[in-house]
């Protein structure tokens, strides 16, 4: 057999009848493995990325955020989007929040937040990152404690806390276990504690007397504010209410209170 070569010899080799039996053996292979491939049944894992379309209807949850920074409560809705319905793979991620309430004075910042969110969240990829960022925002006033004495560094904080129980219900996130050696330091730290308020209650019981001098010390502290000042009816140290205005908040109690609205930020 004759083969016409129309370009360039750069180089040659000479091939025996091995190297023909190994090039025969590799195909085969080849082809086994492409052909296996084929019978095999392909999973076809969507996993979610910014173009999957959203479905007619989604799956959420709303929670209700009432703090002491906003006299209106805030509802934040999270809806979810599932993946692979009815399958071994099926998962449901976040798609998008939705954050609404009576107050308008955050309405900027907080329709610009949820989009962000949302659009990260249609990103795909690890979106537990936004727990962290979002706990981590401090407000410059001070922060708050909300119900169950949990302090919140500020309103970004405890949305963001919002945020960390909807991944948790879903499986994004979960909380790190408990060992048996620090459960049992916190049942002597609590044990200490509940000894300590009986103690103190016994204490104040014992001492009736105590309600006479503490009425001295209100009346004093009421007299000062009500003298104290140029003009004013408000102490020169009080800093201003972000609520009514007025160069009015005080500390008392421990906790910052304005003498004009009767703001506080421990509700």
């Amino acid at each position: 057999m004759t083969v016409k070569i129309n370009k360039k010899i750069k180089g040659y080799a000479v091939v025996t009848a091995d190297d023909k039996a190994k090039e025969a053996v590799k195909a085969e292979s080849v082809s086994r493995i492409a052909a296996e491939a084929e019978a095999k049944p392909m999973a076809d894992v969507i996993q979610m990325h910014e173009r999957v379309e959203r479905p007619e209807v989604l799956i959420g949850s709303t929670y209700k955020i009432k703090t002491p920074l906003v006299e209106h409560a805030m509802y934040v809705t999270i809806n979810d989007i599932v993946l692979n319905p009815g399958t071994e793979h099926e998962l449901r991620r976040p798609f998008e929040v939705f954050i609404n309430s009576k107050s308008m004075d955050h309405f900027q910042w907080i329709v610009a937040l949820t989009r962000i969110m949302s659009a990260v969240f249609r990103k795909g990829g690890d979106v537990t990152f936004l727990v962290d960022e979002m706990r981590a925002v401090f407000d410059p006033r001070g922060g708050y404690f909300k119900a169950g004495g949990v302090y919140m560094p500020s309103l970004v904080a405890e949305i963001g806390a919002v945020v960390e129980e909807h991944l948790k219900s879903i499986g994004l996130m979960h909380d790190p276990e408990m060992s048996d050696a620090t459960r049992a330091l916190i049942n002597e730290k609590r044990k200490a504690y509940e000894d300590r308020a009986k103690k103190k209650s016994e204490v104040v019981t014992a001492g009736e007397m105590g309600g006479a001098m503490s009425a001295d010390v209100d009346a004093r502290t009421e007299e000062v504010i009500e003298v104290t000042g140029e003009g004013a009816s408000f102490p020169p140290s009080a800093t201003m209410c972000h609520k009514c205005s007025t160069k009015a908040v005080v500390i008392m109690d421990g906790c910052a209170t304005c003498l004009n609205c009767g703001y506080s930020k421990c509700g």
